[in-house]
């Protein structure tokens, strides 16, 4: 009997309908000589530290550094306390007993590093010593299932996803019990202070971005803006310097050659500047950047565009969604012109799925070499049916992506008008020749500016035109805006640094705070923690998030460059680096800030009350 392990029921009953296995049992599904059982996601974690004997939160118990980590089952929460989950104790039986009679183990968890980390727990737990071999697929469609069981790989070919994914997880245990612990104890508050190696650097970022947006003081400047006529066409001019006092920009004003002060020829024409510009389209979408579109497009949660776009991956319709790729292979790019033309006939998106198929397809998001453990987001081209329109939404990001990214460039022209009138003052417009890609959702063009003009008449270096109005602006300095999802997604990407580019900041993406696939559950950590809290659009901290930094702001657990380097070397676990040098170096880690959260916490302790003599 082969037996096959999924990550959750929905992922078991489709694969056992693509077998053509129906036989329903109590936690397993069994037909035509395979049997389908299910995880429920995590059912075995790092034990707490309880198993390791540090029975009681102590100062004298710290660092806690476990010379073997044991696994325990999930836990949940009783009125006796925290108990095994009876669910994941009863699972782990049937999975038990069918991994016995196995003659054959097939791994069909979600084909990334939680996935594996899933699975490899579960074989551990049970001392399991079978081989197994794993299906790696990138999407859920009937035709993707039956590829990857006539390709299983060998399970040892996924030793060092595993080896990473551990590493992940015992890093996580050490930084996030004994910082947390250290802090709490040291702070006297009897309150959990919960700290950990992501969930720090990120909530400090949040609070920076708070403190400098909330104390910014605004300096107020000046300029000067004229209207230039060109045969009945006037176009505006912001003086190129800004003045600190209104009466320098009055000065200014009171210099333009004007037609009220008589001077009908007032504007000389020192130079013009009319740039072609190709904008390439946009890279396919990887999770983290469809989460940012979604938030930006529609205001959804990085957590709930998850929900909806692993909603859409177990029924079909796109491939696989945690992915941190927004490439894909030449062998993915072969079958991108039948997947085009399914669009054809869509509402919104068929002139353009149409018209690529009359012409050649761009290749920017075709590079094999940074396609990683899965390529990017794209439609399955099965046709979705009963989507809600939340679903329907995130589906057609998707799509339009992936028009998007295979389409024509963008042809603008950028015109720049240098005037002569008492000071020197610039005119610029963009317009778009050729719309490309942009005319798939019909957006505007988010780099236009509000001083630019919707468009130039034609004019020449040297020309004298009348200069029909001016006037003195008011304007101030900005801080930062905060936080909102779509932002800080971003950021996460480059562990806080900022990269408009988006090919440099994919290329940072192993250094980032997090993962794709993490970053959601972050951001909803912090929120549980009440950390931080949303309101309306923006991620705000609350006051125990801001008291939480004030501690730990100048320590090693809040630097997020610090931390996504942490990421990094993860990452290079996974492609074969040395497991015991990492594990060396955040115990090393561990330590400091287990040091530095014990004299920090003190900050936090609340005044000792006075003691008042009273005379008989």
């Amino acid at each position: 009997m082969k037996v096959i392990i999924a990550e959750k029921p929905s992922v078991a009953r489709e694969i056992a309908k693509v077998f053509g296995a129906n036989t329903k049992k109590d936690g397993y599904i069994e037909g035509k000589g395979y049997t389908f059982t299910w995880a429920f996601g995590h059912l075995l974690q790092l034990a707490p530290p309880q198993e390791y004997g540090y029975y009681r939160w102590s100062v004298q118990n710290l660092p806690m550094l476990p010379q073997k980590f044991k696994l325990s089952v999930r836990k949940t929460k009783t009125k006796d306390g925290m108990v095994d989950d009876p669910s994941a104790v009863k699972q782990l039986n049937t999975i038990k007993a069918l991994f016995e009679e196995a003659s054959e183990i097939i791994v069909a968890t979600d084909a990334g590093r939680e996935g594996e980390l899933i699975f490899r727990y579960i074989y551990y737990y049970l001392k399991c010593k079978k081989p197994f071999k794993r299906l790696w697929i990138s999407s859920q469609t009937d035709e993707a299932i039956k590829d990857g069981f006539r390709n299983l790989k060998p399970g040892s070919d996924y030793d060092t996803l595993f080896n990473s994914a551990h590493c992940r997880s015992q890093s996580d245990w050490l930084v996030g019990m004994n910082a947390t612990q250290a802090l709490s104890l040291a702070s006297g508050t009897r309150s959990v202070l919960s700290l950990g190696r992501v969930q720090t650097p990120t909530l400090a970022m949040i609070c920076s971005r708070y403190l400098e947006n909330k104390n910014f003081v605004p300096q107020i400047y000046f300029q000067v803006a004229i209207q230039v006529d060109k045969n009945g066409t006037a176009f505006r001019a912001i003086s190129v310097d800004s003045y600190k006092s209104k009466a320098d920009a009055e000065g200014i004003v009171n210099a333009v050659e004007d037609v009220a002060s008589g001077y009908a020829q007032g504007g000389n024409i020192l130079s013009v500047e009319a740039k072609p510009r190709k904008e390439p389209p946009p890279l396919l979408h990887d999770l983290s950047s469809l989460q940012q579109e979604a938030n930006k497009r529609k205001g959804f949660t990085a957590d709930y565009t998850l929900s909806l776009l692993q909603n859409l991956y177990e029924g079909k319709l796109v491939t696989y969604p945690r992915t941190g790729s927004r490439y894909i292979g030449d062998d993915v790019f072969a079958t991108v012109p039948s997947l085009i033309s399914k669009f054809t006939d869509h509402p919104n998106f068929g002139k353009q799925a149409t018209f690529l198929g009359t012409i050649k397809l761009n290749k920017r998001s075709v590079n094999a070499k940074k396609v990683t453990d899965h390529h990017a987001i794209l439609p399955t081209g099965e046709a979705p049916r009963q989507l809600t329109p939340d679903q329907q939404a995130v589906y057609d990001m998707v799509s339009g992506r992936m028009l998007e990214a295979f389409h024509q460039d963008c042809i603008k022209e950028i015109t720049k008008i240098a005037v002569q009138s008492g000071a020197k003052f610039m005119a610029s417009g963009t317009v778009i020749n050729t719309a490309g890609w942009r005319a798939v959702f019909n957006d505007k063009d988010e780099e236009k500016k509000d001083e630019e003009n919707a468009s130039l008449p034609k004019v020449e270096q040297g020309e004298q035109l009348p200069i029909t109005n001016k006037a003195v602006l008011e304007k101030q300095t900005k801080p930062k805006p905060m936080y909102n999802e779509a932002s800080l997604l971003k950021a996460l990407e480059t562990a806080g640094k900022e990269i408009e580019d988006e090919e440099l900041r994919y290329a940072m993406k192993d250094s980032g705070l997090g993962t794709p696939a993490t970053r959601a559950a972050i951001i909803e950590t912090l929120i549980k923690r009440d950390y931080i809290k949303r309101e309306k659009k923006n991620l705000l901290p609350t006051e125990v998030g801001l008291s939480v930094y004030g501690v730990v702001k100048n320590q090693q657990i809040a630097q997020a460059e610090l931390t996504g380097n942490w990421e990094k070397r993860l990452e290079e676990i996974r492609s074969g680096a040395s497991v015991a040098s990492f594990q060396q170096e955040i115990q090393q880690y561990t330590r400091t800030i287990t040091t530095e959260m014990l004299k920090a916490g003190a900050s936090l302790r609340p005044p000792k009350a006075e003691t008042v003599a009273v005379k008989a």
